[in-house]
């Protein structure tokens, strides 16, 4: 979080400034060792000491950390210590956010702390793989090769989530334009019909009498179903914001037809690319399945592999644990259980990961060949249905002028 702080130096000079920290006792607690004394303390954008939170970019950008972060282990690999090193890319840093991070980490490290601490502290702006990267390489002395293996690990990540979400868009895209061009008829086309019916006083068929009773209901409640289905996705987001819904929903969307089985795979992947960087790293497998449990992004995969974790802590063997739980694929259960037995553990999930991100990538072309023309005909139907009831009285129009 940011907060503006109005602090008193020693020698009685008054500085205002924004600083970056966790929380604010442990920024007032950094500011006061430093033997500055802490005249107003409050979050950016505070109000009369109330803060209001607004919405405001407080992220780190990916692209640029993946920079600093391939730069960095450049500039180990070739023999600078990690205090110039830091020091030097701190200044090429166009974040302001991103800046002042880097400021305060090199001034912990200067001072002696670990680098992956210094990170640490920030764990809501950067992922705990990354601070456990940091901190096997650390301790393995290899730390430039752990930060290409992390910065590896997000860009392959991130191109399976960004070919995911295109191949989504086109059929999204189909779907807003159906819904309101649906609207823009019921909302305004048909009254327009409705009232040129009227005028001849003849009995309307059925299923015009249908849309026009609709549209009518539509357009007189039209704010209070506005407000349902602003309430109704209220109520959805409280409720799986509670703790442990949002593994039910998740778990709800594992069974759905395709999607919940590219959903499953993506989980899959994401759990063993997370494990085979970190035992890369030089972490032990407990620990290593700890943090992958908390980098999965369904919540209910992610309890599963906790319970994984649980089960190898007890001396379990890692593919008895997953295939005890039955909650991932049998080809990852088989090929983690053959990576143990010969010693190749970290060789296997990667192979596993790469196995399930070419199915992923298959599936979604797959998904959308089927899904595309899917929805050119429901949309055909649905508005060519609404079209034809509109139109059906100007059939019978002649024999009712008669």
């Amino acid at each position: 979080m940011e907060f503006r702080c109005r602090l008193a130096s020693p020698n009685g000079q008054i500085v205002e400034g924004v600083y970056v920290a966790e929380n604010e006792t442990r920024l007032r607690h950094e500011l006061e060792e430093k033997g500055l004394y802490v005249l107003s303390l409050q979050p950016k954008g505070a109000i009369a000491g109330v803060s209001i939170r607004l919405p405001q970019r407080n992220n780190v950008n990916t692209r640029e950390f993946l920079v600093f972060n391939q730069e960095l282990a450049t500039l180990l690999k070739a023999g600078m210590p990690l205090v110039q090193s830091l020091d030097l890319l701190k200044r090429r840093v166009d974040s302001p956010v991103f800046r002042r991070v880097l400021d305060d980490v090199h001034d912990k490290v200067r001072s002696g702390t670990a680098l992956s601490d210094a990170f640490a502290v920030y764990s809501d702006l950067f992922p705990r793989v990354y601070t456990a990267s940091l901190l096997a390489g650390e301790r393995s002395g290899n730390l430039d090769v752990v930060l290409r293996r992390y910065v590896d690990y997000t860009k392959i990540i991130a191109t399976v989530k960004r070919k995911t979400v295109s191949a989504l868009v086109y059929p999204a895209i189909l779907v807003s334009l159906a819904l309101v061009l649906v609207t823009i008829i019921v909302l305004k086309v048909v009254p327009a019909f409705s009232d040129f019916y009227t005028s001849f006083g003849a009995d309307l068929p059925l299923v015009t009498r249908v849309i026009v009773k609709v549209s009518d209901v539509v357009r007189e409640q039209f704010l209070l179903l506005l407000l349902m289905v602003g309430g109704a996705v209220t109520t959805f987001v409280v409720w799986v914001r509670r703790p442990g819904q949002h593994a039910r929903f998740d778990h709800v969307l594992l069974r759905l037809p395709m999607l919940g089985d590219v959903a499953l795979k993506f989980a899959t992947s994401q759990m063993a690319r997370t494990l085979a960087t970190l035992l890369g790293g030089g972490l032990p497998l407990v620990n290593a399945l700890d943090i992958a449990a908390k980098s999965i992004g369904n919540h209910y995969m992610a309890g599963e592999l906790d319970r994984v974790a649980t089960r190898v802590r007890e001396g379990e063997s890692f593919a008895a644990a997953l295939e005890a739980r039955g909650a991932f694929p049998e080809v990852a259960v088989k090929m983690a259980e053959v990576g143990e037995s010969t010693g190749a553990l970290q060789e296997m999930l990667n192979t596993v990961a790469d196995f399930y991100d070419e199915e992923i990538s298959t599936n979604m072309e797959r998904f959308v060949t089927l899904v595309e023309p899917v929805l050119l005909v429901i949309m055909g139907i649905v508005i060519a249905g609404l079209l034809l009831a509109l139109y059906m009285p100007l059939f019978q129009l002649s024999s009712v002028l008669s």
